[in-house]
């Protein structure tokens, strides 16, 4: 159950992810840069990826703490979605 909670959580990760790169803000057009410069122009996915598979990994551990750390990761990465899409001049 640990580990299709996280998954559910690692897609709409990934969708707001993606939705935040293709937003042209210019905060998240910086911060693609300097990911750009340092792991390549998949670098941000790269390490969404390893989040999700560490958490899943610790999840099928029966560690109840990596649903709860990606939880309150995914509600994270909500808000910073919602402020950045809210926030339309």
């Amino acid at each position: 159950m640990y580990i299709i909670v996280i998954f559910l959580c690692g897609i709409g990760n990934f969708a707001m992810h993606r939705a935040m790169l293709e937003s042209n803000h210019p905060l998240i057009a910086e911060a693609r840069g300097n990911f750009r410069k340092m792991l390549g122009p998949y670098g941000s996915y790269i390490l969404e990826f390893f989040m999700l598979a560490a958490a899943m990994i610790f999840a099928n551990m029966g560690m109840l703490s990596a649903v709860i750390f990606y939880f309150v990761y995914t509600l994270a990465n909500c808000a910073a979605a919602w402020v950045l899409f809210s926030n339309k001049h």
